[in-house]
């Protein structure tokens, strides 16, 4: 089996040279980076204790920033996420894909989930159509709310999954590796605005991804820096890769 956490040299080593980060920006919400007339975000994740890799993504090449992805200090994380997805999520990368989705359809579009035991690893908005025709449905959360699960529960829950439905922070705070091993007989979709739509993430277990592309950005910028929570799809479009 792969080694799991090498998801993250994967993502790296598809960027290409030649991006200068121009500005990064860390909201309550969302972190963002921006380079000439790309925007991408991550979900800003906290956690300050470790020292971070670069003194400041600002002025670096995307590629060379990459390489924060994979550090400890969570919001240096959030931060070099956003830029790998101003590289990744251009409307001119997905239109080669051909992978556009309509937000309404979801990430499970396509899925007879009749009978299923799923889990919603994050406060991810599920359709009615799984609560109505899944045989379980799981919430679990680093912060619980009434009916979450914690999120300790994943080693007991997710194996038992026929399809979990992962939030794209876990590849900021690196709990994505465990929970694709612990849902290795599941179908899994990794999706949200922190995802980066590269197709080789399809290699390690991960069945759909599910992203955003910014086509919005002065809209997007006010967002993030008024710190409002909610969606941010309203700033550009959804994209669904499998």
């Amino acid at each position: 089996m792969k080694d799991l956490f090498s998801i993250y040299d994967t993502i790296i080593d598809g960027i290409e040279r030649g991006t200068v980060i121009e500005s990064c920006f860390f909201g309550n919400r969302w972190a963002m980076a921006e380079a000439g007339n790309a925007v991408g975000i991550a979900m800003a994740t906290g956690g300050e204790s470790i020292p971070t890799v670069f003194p400041s993504l600002e002025g670096m090449d995307v590629k060379d920033a990459a390489q924060a992805i994979k550090s400890w200090n969570f919001r240096e994380a959030s931060l070099a996420m956003a830029a790998v997805n101003l590289w990744y999520n251009t409307p001119e990368r997905m239109a080669k894909l051909g992978c556009a989705e309509p937000f309404k359809n979801y990430s499970t579009a396509g899925l007879d989930v009749t009978g299923m035991t799923v889990a919603a690893i994050g406060h991810l908005k599920l359709t009615e159509e799984i609560y109505a025709k899944a045989k379980e449905v799981y919430i679990i959360e680093k912060e619980p709310q009434n009916g979450d699960y914690p999120d300790s529960a994943c080693d007991f829950i997710l194996p038992k999954c026929d399809l979990v439905v992962i939030t794209g922070s876990a590849l900021v705070n690196k709990t994505l590796p465990h929970l694709l091993e612990l849902s290795r007989n599941a179908c899994t979709i990794l999706m949200g605005p922190t995802v980066p739509m590269c197709p080789a993430l399809l290699d390690f277990g991960i069945d759909r991804l599910s992203g955003f592309v910014c086509t919005d950005a002065p809209s997007l910028r006010a967002k993030v820096e008024e710190g409002s929570g909610g969606s941010p799809y309203y700033c550009g479009e959804s994209w669904l890769l499998k």
